[in-house]
């Protein structure tokens, strides 16, 4: 089921997998991220598995509200705010979250600040961030340096040449399945509102680090982290493994920034076992 759900004053577009009646995963993605990069086939796994799964575009992205390139009317507050609207949209009292990098920074700030609404963790291609852990490759830097031209929105061929040059970028050292990542952003692009309008993720503040208080996170938790992640080594999947009280940490072999479909083999039964039914 796909529908515009009204949150937090905005619409958000959300999408459904399985049975409302099974244990719900809601999926946090990236900056920038549509719910396009939540593959429908990973979501029909986790489904298959008895989970009620929801995936949804961060404002700025997808068909959720979209806001001018450059200015836009929101805080990274309220995209942290807007998982909890979508639950109570869907009348989800309790989800297990996943999160992907920025999403994994909005998982870690939801389980500290609502752990009532929160049944377990799963962090991936994520950090605690702070001074010592090691930085990205220089080729991530690069990319930061803003000295790459500007991409032509207008022009959606140009538009997917640019997304796909950056999406290399953080791909680990398994192989690169170009047509099929293609294929993902011509079908965010198509669905996009506004596509310039993700950019607008990049201009956010984040708020105060919830790092010193990741000790209380007291809900199971699952660490899944690339060894050729080039944006976050993998030091920073290892240092909120230990700093998560009893989380676990799966390394994917290969895997970058990123959960491509060669992980899922792992990666789909180690979310679907930290979400399982617990008898108290």
């Amino acid at each position: 089921m796909t529908a515009l759900l009204p949150v937090n004053g905005v619409e958000l577009c959300v999408d459904t997998f399985g049975s409302a009646s099974d244990p719900a995963i809601l999926l946090i993605h990236g900056a920038s991220a549509s719910m396009d990069h939540w593959e429908p086939a990973f979501c029909r796994r986790l489904a298959d598995g008895g989970r009620y799964v929801v995936r949804y575009d961060h404002r700025d992205t997808g068909e959720s509200t979209s806001y001018e390139p450059g200015n836009p009317q929101y805080t990274g507050a309220e995209l942290v705010a807007d998982p909890l609207g979508i639950l109570d949209a869907l009348e989800i009292s309790r989800a297990h979250l996943v999160g992907i990098s920025m999403g994994g920074g909005i998982v870690q700030e939801l389980v500290v600040e609502h752990p009532d609404r929160v049944a377990s963790v799963t962090f991936v291609a994520t950090s605690p961030m702070g001074p010592d852990l090691p930085p990205p490759t220089d080729e991530i830097k690069a990319s930061f340096s803003g000295e790459a031209p500007p991409t032509d929105w207008s022009d959606p061929e140009a538009a997917l040449d640019a997304l796909i040059r950056d999406d290399r970028l953080y791909a680990g050292t398994l192989p690169y399945d170009e047509p099929a990542r293609r294929a993902l952003y011509a079908a965010a692009l198509s669905r996009a509102t506004n596509p310039a309008a993700m950019t607008n993720h990049w201009m956010l503040e984040g708020g105060e680090s919830v790092r010193p208080r990741l000790g209380e996170i007291a809900v199971p938790a699952l660490v899944l982290h690339g060894t050729a992640d080039p944006l976050f080594p993998p030091p920073h999947g290892e240092a909120l493994a230990n700093e998560v009280p009893g989380a676990r940490l799966v390394l994917l072999e290969g895997a970058g920034h990123e959960l491509p479909p060669l992980t899922w083999a792992v990666a789909v039964p180690e979310i679907l076992a930290i979400s399982a039914p617990r008898t108290r």
